[in-house]
């Protein structure tokens, strides 16, 4: 008896604090495509096989599951594919220096993504990608975005692997004994509404479409050692697994069927993701939903995720197949609009630019939850807007351009392995400088090469350094300016891609950033070299390579 009674108030207590059960909403057999973006395996920082993956999304009730273990795009993509039942595609998450970026569709890259986040979003565009700001509200700064400048194309409003990370120890520790019992609400229960995500989703929404993702980020573990990302894999626990992540959240492609042809379905998935027909569900709170979001005018008409270009009047209409408790809120331009309680919201709005989406709230014991049950992309209506680029004033810059003599005068830079020359070489209109290098060495010598340059005339802040390059090969140049010090003394530095085609550029240099901390304006009298470098960051160690520098010029 004395061993039963603790057992007793042990499940009293559980049962007391086991959060409500998910709802249940009845839909068609054939239901809509649900799915999960952002996994991880054993080839990064998770802890299961891709077919463990397949095998807990088939559990969960999914159709396809977009694994994106981290790298930096060097390695070719497994094909679509489908494994228990569930479509496999491949993705990747690259580390860059202002967060973590998810792409999806993209190949193999010829050299390593990494560096400035504005580089990577602009080498996945380039070769035919999708970029998703993984975890950008996540309360780590090395794991939070930072650049809101950079044109990625969409963002995670939620996080599975983040939200929780800001939750007081006795909601982990509650979470944690209710986890074994109902495992999907017990991780919802940590989530809260990201404010601060979605409310700068909505604002970049205003100058350009931005899908919003719920992201799983399953790893089905949490390191003990360390909570960053990758995890340190000296310690951990394998909690939450990937079916409980896959059971708490997901995503739903609006409009769309599976064929069953894997290469054919991935490129549904991927389109319906470009497109912005997808919306999101917290299915934690409950399963099965769905969210239907148009809009008409006149005789045309748009889904989530499309422009509307308005003739008169237009009527909005969201409906679900949510509990008749259901919350409906019409937001627009980010702010709420209008709220009703049922399934169905139906609104008339006038022609005006404006960007309106939906969110669906359910009751629950003790209040609402902090966190909507589903959220639509956008419908946008109006025109797009004008481009905020800053137009040429059409009148030239003074340059004061170097002579072949200075240029002559390059020096080498490199790292002890490494191997570099500079050449002047006659080209039909006139010279150029030929800089080959070859990297070489340990991944922890951060092998580099750079042909460095004296600046015969001093910078100013307004300064641009102008050039004309191309290389033999796709890779990206490393920019940079320095003023001398300890060690390598201070450098700033703007990244620039370069393959056969000749280009012309124009590196600006408010527009570099400091390769440690110190500021542009409290050294800029002091700056007298000029570097041209390649590095570990963009190039495969071993690579060998050679680019073509022509029309040199600092111009003020």
């Amino acid at each position: 008896m004395r061993r039963i009674v603790p057992l007793v108030i042990a499940a009293g207590v559980i049962y007391f604090l086991l959060p409500p059960s998910a709802r249940v909403v009845s839909v068609p057999s054939s239901g809509p495509v649900r799915g999960v973006i952002h996994a991880h395996t054993l080839r990064s920082d998770g802890t299961g096989t891709v077919d463990d993956v397949a095998r807990a999304a088939a559990r969960a009730g999914l159709s396809f599951v977009i694994v994106t273990d981290h790298g930096d795009g060097t390695r070719a993509p497994d094909p679509p594919e489908y494994r228990s039942g569930v479509l496999y595609i491949d993705a990747v998450e690259i580390s860059t220096d202002d967060g973590h970026v998810v792409a999806v569709g993209l190949p193999e890259t010829p050299y390593p993504l990494g560096g400035e986040a504005r580089d990577v979003v602009d080498d996945i565009h380039r070769l035919g990608g999708w970029a998703v700001a993984a975890h950008p509200g996540s309360p780590r700064p090395n794991l939070a975005w930072r650049d809101w400048n950079v044109p990625v194309d969409a963002v995670e409003w939620v996080n599975g692997d983040s939200e929780w990370r800001d939750e007081s120890a006795w909601s982990l520790v509650r979470a944690l004994l209710t986890y074994p019992f109902r495992p999907a609400e017990s991780l919802v229960s940590l989530l809260d509404r990201p404010d601060p995500v979605i409310s700068r989703w909505d604002q970049l929404a205003t100058s350009r479409p931005v899908v919003a993702l719920a992201a799983a980020d399953a790893h089905a573990r949490v390191g003990l050692t360390s909570l960053g990302e990758p995890y340190d894999s000296r310690a951990s626990i394998p909690l939450p697994s990937y079916a409980a992540v896959f059971s708490a959240m997901s995503i739903t492609l609006e409009g769309v069927s599976l064929s069953g042809d894997a290469a054919g379905d991935a490129r549904t998935v991927e389109n319906a993701l470009r497109a912005g027909h997808v919306y999101s569900t917290i299915d934690g709170l409950a399963v099965r939903g769905q969210l239907e979001f148009t809009g008409m005018s006149g005789d045309r008409g748009a889904r989530m995720g499309d422009r509307l270009a308005a003739t008169g009047p237009v009527t909005l209409r969201a409906s679900t197949s949510g509990p008749g408790d259901a919350t409906m809120t019409l937001f627009r331009d980010g702010r709420a609009e209008r709220t009703v309680q049922g399934t169905v919201l139906e609104e008339v709005v006038p022609a005006d630019p404006a960007i309106y989406r939906v969110e669906v709230s359910l009751a629950a014991p003790g209040g609402a939850p902090r966190v909507p049950w589903m959220i639509s992309n956008p419908i946008y209506v109006g025109a797009a807007p004008a481009s905020t680029g800053v137009l040429p004033s059409g009148r030239p810059t003074p340059a004061t351009t170097f002579s072949l003599e200075q240029l002559g005068a390059t020096r080498i830079e490199r790292s002890g392995a490494s191997e570099a020359a500079t050449t002047i070489t006659r080209a039909l209109d006139g010279r150029e400088l030929l800089f080959r290098y070859a990297l070489g060495g340990k991944a922890s010598d951060h092998p580099y090469a750079a042909a460095v340059i004296a600046l015969p005339v001093p910078v100013q802040r307004e300064s641009q350094i102008r050039f004309s390059a191309r290389a033999d090969r796709p890779m990206r140049l490393s920019v940079q300016v320095r003023s001398p010090g300890p060690g390598d003394g201070d450098r700033w530095r703007r990244s620039i891609y370069l393959d056969e085609t000749p280009r012309d550029f124009s590196v600006v240099l408010t527009d570099m950033r400091a390769v440690a901390s110190a500021r542009l304006d409290d050294r800029l009298a002091t700056i007298d070299s000029l570097l041209f470098v390649v590095d570990d960051e963009h190039t495969r160690m071993g690579n060998g390579g050679r680019v073509w520098l022509r029309n040199l010029a600092i111009a003020k």
